[in-house]
């Protein structure tokens, strides 16, 4: 049976649903992300896109290009609602699909073309997301994720392309080799001193040749490059770390800021892991001072997702690791090594009251959010939380008001 792989995107996705909750930001330039000088561009309009700007830049860089654009702080649980409705219609509409990111699907449709055709029904089902969600959406079918996932890339804004079976290679052949997944700026900058600057390129050359100058990734590329690269669809992502980091507005030193923040990223992540029924089993703590040199220091522990265990473990890492008592730009916590199951009591330092404590606090979060109630030593820290359940099978959402 011939393979048939849907890819799907969301136009400028943090931009288009700012624009459907305000329809005054219609065709204006605009920018979604950190507000500050140290915030990033998480999403902008395409009308900013002729002045230089793009995702990731430094929003101040941003506004330096183009002045007349509006900033909006992003809200990701705004665009985790859209994402959601546009993720229900899909689920209803295919037998097998895979949510790449928050905006990002991919759709086997295989097997389709005997009963109604797999264009026509692509077609009908991006009809009904733009009707029933109000947001632009472009894509590509193929016979693979990456042909598809690169038609989509030729068919925005809005719109739509299907590559026949066997014109794989003549679609690939005249872009720019930027455009296959996988080649970020160094693995370009490496490319072109061979000089490769488009797909065509890589075809004529020989495979051992681009393992040579790139390794295993160049295997990969140049598979890609040929079209026959068909990584499977992955209908549930399995998370096996989840960390969260703070860049402050302002280089600091001050202790009690730096610890309070610490603490109650520490808290979260483990309520993170009771409310999924997980364990961790490593801990890790990151500092980035403010000449940009960051360090790691982490340690194993016994399973847990107890605050008692956890919190203790993360202000030790933290007190180990800061010795340099340079002012501090980001601090992070993460934990790994993750594993289903619950807590199990340790006889000699938990008691009951301490596990009903955990279930109590717990179930007020659950039902109010996550901000509904802490600890006295995280009070100076409110605006740490996650706001979804890491643990449910979608890929990570990506923090539309982030920070460098």
């Amino acid at each position: 049976m011939e393979k048939n792989i849907l890819h799907l995107d969301l136009d400028t996705f943090f931009v288009s649903c700012e624009r459907l909750i305000d329809r005054r930001l219609q065709n204006k330039p605009l920018l979604v992300g950190g507000t500050g000088d140290r915030g990033v561009v998480a999403a902008c309009s395409y009308e900013t896109r002729s002045f230089g700007v793009h995702s990731g830049m430094s929003m101040k860089v941003a506004r330096r290009l183009c002045p007349e654009a509006i900033v909006i702080r992003g809200n990701s649980s705004i665009y985790t609602k859209y994402s959601h409705t546009v993720t229900e219609i899909i689920k209803e509409s295919v037998p097998v699909f895979e949510k790449a990111s928050v905006d990002e699907f991919y759709a086997d449709l295989s097997g389709m073309d005997k009963f109604y055709g797999c264009y026509k029904y692509a077609s009908e089902l991006r009809k009904r997301i733009i009707k029933e969600s109000g947001l632009p959406i472009s894509f590509g079918l193929s016979t693979n994720k990456i042909v598809s996932k690169v038609a989509t890339g030729e068919a925005k804004p809005n719109n739509q392309l299907k590559i026949d079976t066997g014109f794989e290679k003549e679609f690939l052949a005249p872009l720019s080799i930027r455009k296959i997944p996988s080649v970020g700026e160094k693995t370009y900058q490496v490319l072109r001193n061979l000089g490769v600057d488009t797909v065509g390129v890589v075809q004529q050359m020989p495979l051992e040749m681009m393992v040579s100058a790139l390794g295993v990734n160049g295997r990969t590329i140049w598979k890609r490059a040929h079209g026959i690269d068909n990584p499977p669809l992955v209908p549930f992502h399995e998370r096996k770390s989840i960390s969260t980091e703070r860049t402050f507005n302002k280089d600091t030193i001050d202790i009690k800021v730096l610890k309070t923040t610490i603490f109650a990223m520490a808290e979260n992540l483990a309520f993170q892991l009771r409310r999924g029924n997980k364990l961790a089993g490593t801990i890790s703590v990151k500092i980035r001072y403010s000449d940009f040199n960051t360090y790691n220091k982490q340690v194993k522990i016994p399973y847990s997702s107890a605050d008692h265990i956890i919190i203790p473990r993360v202000l030790e890492l933290f007190e180990k690791l800061y010795q340099r008592r340079l002012l501090i730009r980001l601090v992070g916590v993460k934990i790994s090594d993750i594993v289903s199951g619950h807590y199990q009591i340790n006889l000699f330092d938990d008691t009951e009251e301490m596990i009903s404590l955990y279930n109590a606090m717990d179930k007020v979060r659950l039902r109010y959010g996550e901000l509904s109630i802490m600890r006295a030593s995280s009070m100076g820290a409110k605006t740490i939380g996650r706001f979804n359940n890491p643990f449910s099978g979608e890929p990570p959402v990506l923090l539309a008001h982030r920070k460098q």
